[in-house]
């Protein structure tokens, strides 16, 4: 069933990943500026982690892909990885 008042996160990317007992943990990242100061510091914020079984986590991670490519992403191994 659709839930129209579900929290909805924005994160600027997957800053980490752990693995306990077969359930996959994935720490999500902003950045965020401090405007108290200026210029503005940027900062890398945790802003949630999602949690799930790993079979779940790589559904998400082939269906994600798969949607990605159709929506016409290229993709190549990120520098430094």
């Amino acid at each position: 069933m659709d839930n129209p008042n579900a929290p909805e996160l924005y994160a600027t990317g997957a800053t980490g990943f752990f693995v306990s007992n077969g359930t996959i943990s994935i720490t999500l990242k902003s950045i965020r500026a401090d405007h108290g100061e200026k210029p503005g510091p940027m900062s890398r914020v945790v802003m949630g982690r999602l949690t799930m079984p790993a079979a779940g986590a790589q559904g998400l991670a082939i269906g994600l892909f798969v949607f990605l490519e159709k929506q016409g992403f290229k993709f190549e191994k990120p520098p430094g990885t």
